[in-house]
């Protein structure tokens, strides 16, 4: 059971997380690629008519959907039903579920290192932690993935003393599975390797670890299979040879990079947490022998190996590596405000610099492009910057909570903002082009663009197959729509086309019959 204190931390951490993921949620269009992606899966399992068995056998725009089990679209698919097609509940599932990421972090720290301080700072540090709280709110797996490890791990550290939540461990494996597929090895691997190293072999003997085990993974060994005896040879290449086995020893689809891309990820989004990683990594070396000082080492070292050395690179995939990181943050930050160990040159003046690039972005967005939020975002980043510097030059322990309210402050800004998802940036706006669509075109309709890329947010708001194409092949389709930029227009015979409208500098063109 737990003190009164402790639930009252488990409400404020829950509530402080579900306000940063939620604030604003539906307030930005869908990106591509997954979020557009997952939504049309999602879509179209709502949309299916009773007894076509749309969900467990799903499909993107008609076609049979390979690439992902079908969790997290059959959860966005109830939320449709509920709250209708919108941002708001196709990113709502899986903003829920990792925000109780948060207060679950918490209950693995304090059976982890025995006592509150060390957990609460790392479910702090976490919940503050951009990569986190960005991937989470949107319609993408990893923070559902990360949210279910937690509670694998938070399972298998209660086995120690009643074995019964062994079962929890092997239901926690199958909905990482039936959510991410073939992500459950390696993190089932991690599980199991601290385990061994930890020397709690009497788990192994356990029969409520492996029933959990059998019976956790059951469903999505049962999917599996469905989709093999239905789909046959096509399901195996798509699912686990494209879109699995190939990103271990190819670049797919160009997503490539050096062995030190995860690196960088992580020095660049993990300000100002980073500057107590060092000592964090430390600290669990010298306690490796201890649970806590295994785990870190473990799930950093064998998760950061892993992806690294993987041919296929993209950003979310270094998310599950977060938790480790908040853990490792936390217990130093513990050590620092229990022994008043605040004195560091290097830290007050990193501080002053973030406090100094904070006034500087306040000028920034105030001069070009004035966005109250924005302006409000670095002001408070520079002030609470400031006197967390200020603090750390007078040997202040009172700099952490100042450090985790601002960082808070700062996160809820910028979540309020249009520009948490910067990535809507890189290309034309979809939703005036799909209203376009939408006016003239019925839906499920395919339509030829002289657009680079195909885009899955615009399928998803149009409601049809955006396929680009280039010009030649355009000029030989007839009796069909075409959506053209402005140079391919000027090629086009527009007296055997009908022009239907004009959006985002796209023109919306009809061919007519010879």
């Amino acid at each position: 059971m737990y003190s009164i204190t402790e639930k009252k931390i488990l409400v404020c951490l829950s509530v402080a997380a579900l306000t940063l993921w939620l604030i604003f949620l539906g307030e930005c269009p869908l990106r591509d690629w997954d979020e557009g992606t997952i939504a049309q899966v999602a879509r179209d399992i709502w949309q299916a008519p009773s007894g076509s068995f749309r969900w467990l056998y799903p499909t993107l725009a008609g076609e049979p959907y390979h690439n992902k089990p079908p969790l997290m679209h059959l959860l966005i698919a109830w939320a449709y039903s509920i709250g209708g097609v919108n941002e708001w509940t196709t990113r709502l599932p899986g903003a829920v579920i990792t925000a109780s990421g948060v207060p679950l972090l918490y209950l693995l720290g304090r059976l982890l290192f025995g006592r509150s301080l060390p957990a609460l700072f790392a479910a702090l540090v976490y919940l503050t932690m951009l990569p986190v709280v960005r991937h989470g709110r949107l319609a993408m797996l990893d923070g559902t993935v990360i949210t279910f490890f937690l509670l694998a791990l938070y399972c298998l550290l209660k086995a120690r003393h009643n074995q019964r939540y062994a079962l929890g461990v092997g239901v926690s494996l199958g909905l990482i599975a039936l959510t991410k597929g073939m992500i459950v090895f390696l993190l089932g691997g991690i599980a199991g390797l601290f385990l061994l190293i930890d020397k709690q072999f009497f788990l192994l003997r356990s029969p409520y670890l492996w029933l959990g085990l059998f019976l956790g993974n059951a469903p999505a060994i049962a999917w599996h299979i469905a989709q093999l005896q239905y789909y046959g040879s096509n399901f195996l290449q798509t699912n686990l040879q494209s879109q699995s086995f190939n990103r271990l020893f190819q670049s797919v689809e160009g997503h490539s990079g050096p062995p030190w891309y995860y690196l960088l990820e992580i020095l660049k989004y993990s300000f100002p947490w980073l500057l107590f990683l060092p000592g964090g990594i430390i600290l669990a070396w010298k306690k490796r022998l201890t649970s806590w000082g295994c785990l870190i080492l473990v799930g950093t070292i064998v998760y950061l190996v892993s992806i690294s050395i993987m041919r296929t690179k993209l950003p979310w995939y270094v998310m599950p590596i977060y938790p480790f990181l908040a853990l490792a943050i936390g217990v130093k930050l513990a050590e620092v405000w229990e022994h008043r160990q605040v004195k560091s040159k290097a830290w007050v003046v990193l501080f002053a610099i973030l406090a100094i690039a904070g006034l500087g972005g306040c000028i920034y967005f105030t001069i070009t492009k004035p966005q109250p939020v924005l302006i409000a975002m670095s002001l408070v980043l520079g002030v609470s910057m400031a006197i967390v510097s200020w603090l750390v030059s007078r040997s202040d322990r009172n700099f952490i909570p100042i450090l985790f309210v601002g960082m808070y402050a700062v996160l809820f800004l910028f979540m309020s903002s249009q520009v948490w998802i910067w990535e809507l940036n890189e290309a034309f706006p979809v939703k005036p082009v799909a209203a376009l669509i939408r006016q003239h075109v019925p839906p499920a309709t395919k339509i030829y663009t002289s657009f680079a890329y195909g885009r899955p947010s615009l399928d998803f708001y149009c409601n049809c197959k955006v396929m680009p194409a280039d010009f030649s092949d355009l000029q030989l389709r007839e009796n069909n729509y075409w959506l053209t930029d402005t140079v391919a227009l000027d090629k086009i015979n527009l007296a055997e086309s009908q022009i239907l409208g004009k959006a985002e500098n796209f023109t919306l063109v009809k061919t007519s019959t010879k």
